[in-house]
């Protein structure tokens, strides 16, 4: 009796160790190919939003050093491996030797990249996240382009009115814009004053080209809720001198209609970047 019950555990030893490197086969099949890109994470221990905070640098096929910088921001609840998918792989390999270094941002659930409460999460973004992966890539620190998806295209865009000509490019992409702090969702501002404080729409309605000589780019879907927040904003730079390329698509807020533009957006960055 002992021995067939030992048998048996044998046979299910078996079963599950194969069941497991059927799952790693699996998941190995379903890994986007880099194509010779270099992933390194690595942790920022922010002394101003007080907290340690995975970042993910990649540095394309031939290495990182000289290269310009794309740092991309995450949307709310995602973080910097969202970006990590064969749609950005893909478009990467594709521009060659004009593809940028990336610096994937670790923004917490839901800070809207900006100082606030709980953390100067703006600050650390400038100050310290951007820095650490300039040190660690080698990367250019004289052409540095930042955009972000959603709560990422926000913060681009914030980023981008707080220090017009910084960064050589901004990009939002289906940008998290509203016209009133009524409207907002709840954590994405502390109260009624930050959110006037960060008003992107207010802000560049207030002067003339709000972002200086950089290269502007908002995109949003038809079927996006934020796509009337986002024409508004798109009207107002216009109007306040401010270039821009802007576009409205077939879509809405979803990872299907990103996926179909990240090589224009990949293209935008590296033209700003290759021009700065």
């Amino acid at each position: 009796m002992l021995g067939r019950r030992l048998f048996g555990l044998t046979i299910v030893a078996a079963l599950l160790s194969l069941a497991g490197w059927g799952l790693f086969r699996l998941n190995r099949m379903f890994e986007p190919d880099r194509h010779g890109a270099k992933v390194t994470h690595f942790t920022v221990r922010s002394t101003l939003v007080a907290r340690a905070l995975e970042e993910i640098v990649v540095a394309p096929k031939g290495g990182g050093a000289g290269r310009p910088l794309l740092v991309l921001l995450p949307g709310r609840g995602s973080s910097p491996d969202s970006y990590l998918t064969r749609y950005w792989f893909d478009a990467l390999a594709r521009l060659r030797s004009r593809a940028p270094d990336l610096l994937l941002v670790g923004g917490g659930d839901h800070s809207y990249y900006h100082d606030r409460a709980d953390g100067r999460w703006g600050s650390y973004v400038l100050n310290e996240a951007i820095p650490a992966a300039v040190a660690r890539l080698g990367a250019d620190r004289g052409r540095i382009a930042i955009g972000g998806i959603s709560m990422g295209g926000f913060g681009a865009l914030r980023f981008g009115l707080q220090s017009p000509g910084l960064f050589c490019a901004v990009g939002g992409h289906s940008p998290a814009i509203w016209r009133t702090g009524g409207e907002t969702p709840e954590g994405a501002f502390d109260n009624a004053e930050d959110f006037d404080r960060n008003d992107v729409t207010e802000i560049s309605a207030g002067r003339f080209r709000p972002l200086g000589d950089t290269r502007v780019w908002i995109d949003v879907g038809d079927q996006d809720p934020f796509a009337s927040a986002d024409r508004e904003l798109a009207r107002v730079l216009l109007a306040h001198g401010q270039k821009i390329t802007f576009h409205v698509w077939p879509g809405s807020h979803s990872g299907s209609y990103w996926n179909k533009h990240i090589d224009r957006y990949l293209r935008f960055y590296a033209e700003a970047l290759a021009a700065c």
